[in-house]
């Protein structure tokens, strides 16, 4: 026999709310131990309760080394997004949002009644839709790999500078030891 559907409100009484919070977090944290198990992956969970009392789970010792990978994650892609804007407009290109995209093509679908249209003419329009569409991922492309080629020589570089001041410090160490 299944359980019912929940209804997801804010539960009123206190206590009630305090025992499915401490349920329901055990049951996030046992979840995401079993995908980093079972999938090879690795997982962080933060849950604050409405103390703001900190519950946390990671793989393993791997919190920082999560932690950072997210905020290196978040930098390129900010990066990304950056270039992207940068380069669509060093193109002539208008740089729009994903909200203004829909209304401009709302209204030439409405410009042309699309709804009177024949198969022909929506045939044509889809066409023409597609064939934007295949320039603007080319682009997106084309960007994306030139910022990680970018990111590759970035990182070969600091791994050169990482070489370099390992092999300083181990000289400092041989002088001082002599």
């Amino acid at each position: 026999m299944g359980r019912g559907k929940v209804e997801l409100k804010r539960i009123q009484d206190k206590v009630s709310r305090q025992v499915s919070f401490t349920k329901r977090r055990n049951g996030l944290m046992k979840k995401a131990h079993e995908l980093s198990v079972l999938c090879d992956v690795d997982v962080a969970v933060f849950v604050f309760s409405g103390k703001n009392r900190l519950s946390e789970f990671s793989t393993g010792d791997s919190m920082p080394e999560i932690l950072n990978r997210y905020q290196d994650y978040k930098q390129a892609d900010e990066a990304v997004r950056k270039i992207v804007r940068e380069e669509l407009t060093l193109q002539g290109r208008d740089v729009r949002t994903v909200d203004e995209l829909t209304r401009i093509i709302q209204r030439d679908l409405n410009e042309h009644k699309v709804q009177h249209s024949d198969v022909t003419e929506l045939c044509q329009l889809e066409k023409q839709t597609e064939s934007v569409l295949r320039q603007v991922r080319t682009i997106k492309t084309q960007l994306m790999l030139g910022v990680v080629k970018n990111l590759q020589e970035e990182q070969k570089q600091l791994r050169q500078e990482k070489q370099l001041m390992v092999g300083e410090v181990a000289n400092e160490l041989l002088i001082l030891e002599l």
